[in-house]
């Protein structure tokens, strides 16, 4: 049996070192079981509340590949704590051929999955009101739940006290805060700011460069430099919810009306006077007004971005970064236009270069010795899979002990060693228990 193993464990209260110990302990259960292990897969510091997770998705793709005969985890949570994840996988391995084990309880059956993912479902959903409650408690006492703003550091704990949550001003980026704040009450635009500021070599948050998405943000999430109340010694939490997206495991924000954001003065934070601040929301909301309407008044956001055949597939040649549409059908580079970081200025129509790329494709890829490679390709692993499907026909008919009559005068137990391919074409292949 070519068994492999999964192993994951969350960030939250745990360690690397927990990889290896769930390895080791799912090693001693295959020792145990007379298997032998082919292979393992495991995601580090991720959630199980998602299957977006590339060890997890690798293994999903070797088990319809039929590499290997059984999957060996400690525990069922360690594959999912979604009931509908846990079901879906079982479904699919059981669809393969493939057995799921887990240390602790042995073979995993509709029952387990049953009960003990719903167990897992519960854990997550638990744990997701204790830390509200726990953030909660914190923004009410003037601490920050979560995250770090630019302008601010923490302050470490003194003994035997908690100091989670407390921050103090870093002076030399709350003086570039108060700039930004200036400049842009101004006039000067976001875009301008960013471009000013990495020209200078001022790191942005998190010491990357600055952008103007890192300025503008967005009004009624509150993120962004520019709407962080922070600044003005006002605390705001609960501005926005987090969920899934289950098509794609992707995490997005959805603003909560204002009767649900907890706010609380923290005058020792403040870094903004409120005349400043005052300034700034005036122009932004004056701007927002002018960009973000078209001629009829309708919000701009509501009409989707077009696609086109390269989009999201283009790559600056000096900076590696996007290359995005510019102007009407000109891609240009999205870091040169947004940071100023790249001197990349050209564009190019949108028309020229899929004519180029396809031409490329036409000229370079469609050659006889690439269609060459790609049919012995195809007819290897067609190849492959034949010959693992014969396996698996041979390894059932091994367990059963049958004798499969294969024409007149011949039968073939199912032994190792037997050739299971021998079948005319047109003749059925029946069971029945040996003599």
């Amino acid at each position: 049996m070519r068994a492999v193993i999964y192993a994951r464990y969350s960030s939250e209260n745990q360690r690397a070192a927990s990889i290896e110990d769930q390895l080791e302990i799912c090693r001693r259960y295959v020792a145990r079981k007379g298997w032998q292990v082919t292979a393992t897969y495991d995601d580090a510091a991720m959630s199980g509340s998602s299957r977006f997770r590339p060890g997890f998705q690798r293994l999903l793709a070797d088990a319809e590949a039929r590499r290997f005969d059984v999957v060996v985890c400690e525990a069922l949570d360690r594959l999912s704590r979604k009931l509908a994840d846990t079901a879906d996988f079982h479904d699919r391995l059981s669809f393969y051929g493939v057995r799921l084990h887990a240390t602790n309880i042995g073979e995993i059956t509709p029952i387990h999955v049953g009960v003990m993912g719903m167990m897992a479902q519960a854990y997550i959903s638990d744990l997701r009101d204790k830390t509200r409650r726990g953030q909660l408690g914190r923004a009410r006492a003037g601490k920050i739940p979560g995250g770090l703003a630019y302008g601010y550091e923490v302050v470490p704990p003194a003994p035997g006290e908690d100091g989670a949550g407390t921050r103090r001003i870093i002076p030399d980026e709350a003086e570039i805060v108060r700039r930004i704040f200036r400049d842009y009450a101004a006039g000067k635009s976001a875009r301008t700011i960013a471009r000013e500021l990495n020209g200078a070599k001022i790191q942005g948050p998190g010491g990357r460069e600055w952008g103007d998405t890192t300025i503008r943000g967005q009004v009624e999430r509150g993120t962004g430099i520019q709407n962080n109340t922070l600044y003005i010694g006002r605390l705001s939490w609960n501005r926005c919810s987090y969920v899934k997206d289950p098509a794609t495991g992707k995490r997005l924000a959805r603003p909560n009306p204002p009767d649900q954001w907890e706010t609380v003065e923290v005058p020792d934070l403040r870094i903004i006077g409120d005349d400043v601040w005052e300034a700034a929301r005036a122009r932004q909301t004056e701007t927002q007004f002018q960009m973000g309407r078209d001629e009829g008044g309708n919000a701009l956001n509501r009409a989707h971005r077009r696609q086109f055949l390269l989009s999201g597939l283009l790559r600056c040649g000096v900076c590696g970064g996007a290359m995005t549409i510019m102007a009407k059908d000109r891609y240009g580079c999205a870091t040169h236009r947004r940071k100023g970081t790249c001197a990349n200025g050209a564009t190019i129509s949108r028309q020229r270069i899929e004519a180029r790329v396809l031409g490329a494709l036409k000229e370079k890829m469609v050659t006889p010795d690439l269609v060459e490679e790609f049919i012995r390709t195809f007819e290897e692993e067609v190849s492959k899979a034949g010959q693992e499907r014969m396996k698996r026909e041979q390894r059932t008919r091994d367990r059963l002990g049958v004798r499969i009559p294969i024409e007149a005068g011949q039968v073939f137990r199912g032994e190792a060693g037997h050739r299971s391919d021998l079948k005319p074409a047109g003749i059925p292949i029946s069971f029945r228990p040996p003599d």
